[in-house]
C-alpha cells in the first residue's frame, strides 16, 4: 500500500530529521524573510512536503510559518486520504507521525522486527502503542486478534454494545473476543462515524506517549528498505516460482559458485547476488521509480517476467551454447541501456521489457551476422558503435563495426606479407601481438611514452578513423621499432637492415 503522491515520498524518508529547529541567523530582512505571514503561507502552499520540510529547517522564522497548520492539513489530506481534525497534536506532528506508521506498515511482510512489536506473545503489554495503530488500516496481514471487550473498548473506543455481537466464549475474567482484523477497522469506523474520526481517536490515544521506538524502527528501515524488500522477494517465492526465479536469475550469469550455493540462507551475500543484474543492482541502491521501494520491486519482478520468456525464445533456437549465451547477455544489456532512464523515473511493465527486448534481439543477431564469427563478436562488443546501435538501431553504427573489423584485417595482412617477415622476426612480442588481429586495443594501454602506446595510439587512430594517413604512420613506426631492435639485440651492420622504403 504506497503512499498517494508517491512523487515525493522517497525524498521526505530522508527528511524527517529536518523537523528540528534550525539555528537562526541575523536577518535583514530581505527576501522571504522581508514577506508578512499571510504571503508567506501562500507561497509555501506551492510546496510539496519535502519542499517545505527542506525550506524550514533554513531558520528559526521560515519553521515557525513552515509548521502552520494550514499547511500541513492539505498534505494530510492528499496524502492519507482523510481530512486532519483539529486535536491536541498538530497537523505537522500528526503528519509526522503517519508518515512513519504508513510506510513502516507497508514493508511489514518484509520487516520481521516489525512483526515482533504487532505480534507478540501478549498483545497488550508491552506492546499496546503499535496495537493500537493497527485499527488505521483494513488489511492486515496479520492472524486474528482473541482480547476481552473491556481492552478492546480501550484500545480503540468501540461500543460494548457492538462487541457482544460478536461474542465467540467466556473466560474466568471477562469476555473474551476474536476478532480479524478487518472487523475491527469495520467496527471501529461504525463506531467512530468515519475514517477521519478513527485516525483522530489514534492520534489523541497517543498524544502522551514517547514516539521514540517509531522513529528508530523508522529510521532502520530507512537505511534498510530496499535490502529488506528485495530480500524478501527473492527468497520468499512458494517453492516451484522460487526454483524458477534462481534458474531465470543466474541463467547465462557469470557467478561466484560458492556464494550463490548459500542462496536464501541466513548468511546468504544478498547484495552480491543483487550486483550480477543491472536492474537489481539500481534497485538495491534506490535508483528506480524515484526512489519508491514498492514501485521499484514491481518493475524487477516485470524485468524477470521478460527474462523467463526470452530465455525460453533464445533455447528454442537451433544455436550452440556459446550463441545463446551472448544472445541472451546482449539482449539483456540493450534493453537496460534503453530502459535505464525510464525505469528510474518510474513503473516500467512486464509488456514493455518484451517488446523492447524483441527488437534488442533482432539487433544482437544483426551484430553476430556482422561479425561473422564468435570471436570477432566478442572483440567488437566493447566498442561505442556496438552499443550505439543496440541503443538506436541506426545501420550506420553496423557499417562502422563492419569497417573495424575489414582494417583489423588488413593490418594483420600486411605485417604477414612475405617481405616483412623480417620486421615481423625484429618486433618485440608485446608490439607484434598489436598487428595481429585478435587483440583488443584497450583505451588504458593508449597512456604514455613507451613504444607500446605510441603504436596503440597509430592504431586505434586507424580502426576507428580509417584514414590512410594513420595506416602510413603505423608501418613507419613498426619499421623503426624493428630496425631498432635488430640494431640492439643482433649488432648488425645497417647493409643488413632492409630500407623501410624498400620494404614498403
Amino acid at each position: 500500500m504506497a503512499l498517494p503522491d508517491g512523487t515525493w515520498e522517497s525524498g521526505l524518508r530522508e527528511h524527517f530529521s529536518l523537523l528540528s529547529v534550525a539555528s537562526a541567523g541575523d536577518g535583514d530582512g530581505a527576501g522571504l524573510l522581508g514577506l508578512s505571514d499571510e504571503v508567506l503561507v501562500l507561497v509555501l502552499r506551492e510546496l510539496d512536503p519535502r519542499s517545505l520540510l527542506r525550506l524550514g529547517s533554513t531558520c528559526v522564522e521560515l519553521f515557525r510559518v513552515a509548521s502552520c497548520d494550514s499547511l500541513w492539513t492539505r498534505h494530510f489530506r492528499t496524502s492519507f486520504g482523510v481530512p486532519y481534525v483539529t486535536g491536541p497534536v498538530s497537523a505537522k506532528e500528526a503528519f509526522r507521525l503517519l508518515f512513519m506508521w504508513k510506510a513502516l506498515f507497508t514493508n511489514l511482510h518484509c520487516n520481521r522486527v516489525f512483526q515482533e512489536r504487532l505480534l507478540p506473545e501478549n498483545p497488550l503489554h508491552p506492546h499496546k502503542y503499535w496495537v493500537q495503530w493497527l485499527v488505521l488500516e483494513e488489511n492486515v496481514p496479520l492472524p486474528s486478534v482473541r482480547l476481552p471487550c473491556d481492552e478492546i473498548e480501550a484500545l480503540w473506543g468501540i461500543d460494548r454494545g457492538l462487541l457482544e455481537k460478536k461474542l465467540q466464549e467466556k473466560s474466568g475474567e471477562g469476555f473474551l473476543l476474536r476478532f480479524e482484523w478487518k472487523e475491527l477497522h469495520g467496527l471501529a469506523l461504525l463506531h467512530h462515524g468515519g475514517a477521519e474520526r478513527v485516525h483522530q481517536h489514534v492520534l489523541d490515544q497517543h498524544k502522551h506517549n514517547d514516539h521514540g521506538e517509531l522513529e528508530r524502527l523508522y529510521a532502520q528501515y530507512s537505511r534498510c528498505r530496499f535490502q529488506w524488500l528485495f530480500t524478501f522477494w527473492l527468497f520468499r517465492q512458494p517453492p516451484a516460482p522460487s526454483r524458477q526465479l534462481r534458474c531465470i536469475y543466474l541463467q547465462w550469469k557469470r557467478h561466484d559458485k560458492r556464494k550463490v550455493s548459500s542462496w536464501g540462507e541466513t548468511l546468504c551475500d544478498v547484495h552480491y547476488l543483487a550486483s550480477l543484474h543491472h536492474v537489481t543492482a539500481d534497485y538495491w541502491r534506490g535508483h528506480l521509480a524515484q526512489g519508491d521501494e514498492a514501485v521499484g520491486i514491481q518493475t524487477v519482478d516485470n524485468y524477470f517476467s521478460m527474462c523467463k520468456s526470452l530465455v525460453a525464445w533464445v533455447l528454442g533456437r537451433d544455436w550452440g551454447k556459446l550463441k545463446r549465451r551472448k544472445v541472451y547477455e546482449d539482449t539483456l544489456t540493450g534493453v537496460y541501456l534503453l530502459l535505464r532512464r525510464e525505469m528510474r523515473d518510474r513503473l516500467v511493465e512486464r509488456e514493455r521489457f518484451w517488446a523492447v527486448a524483441k527488437v534488442q534481439m533482432s539487433r544482437v543477431c544483426a551484430l553476430e551476422e556482422a561479425a561473422l564469427n564468435y570471436a570477432n563478436w566478442r572483440m567488437v562488443e566493447t566498442l561505442p558503435y556496438y552499443k550505439l546501435f543496440l541503443i538506436s538501431g541506426n545501420s550506420i553504427y553496423l557499417d562502422h563495426v563492419q569497417g573495424f573489423l575489414r582494417r583489423k584485417r588488413l593490418i594483420q595482412d600486411w605485417i604477414y606479407q612475405d617481405e616483412n617477415t623480417w620486421a615481423r622476426e625484429a618486433l618485440a612480442e608485446e608490439l607484434f601481438s598489436l598487428l595481429q588481429f585478435h587483440t583488443k586495443i584497450s583505451q588504458d594501454g593508449l597512456h604514455g611514452d613507451s613504444v607500446t602506446a605510441q603504436l596503440s595510439r597509430l592504431v586505434w587512430l586507424f580502426l576507428h578513423s580509417g584514414q590512410q594517413m594513420y595506416l602510413d604512420g603505423v608501418k613507419e613506426m613498426v619499421f623503426r621499432f624493428a630496425q631498432e631492435s635488430w640494431g640492439c639485440y643482433h649488432a648488425l651492420s645497417p647493409a643488413a637492415i632492409p630500407d623501410p622504403g624498400e620494404a614498403r
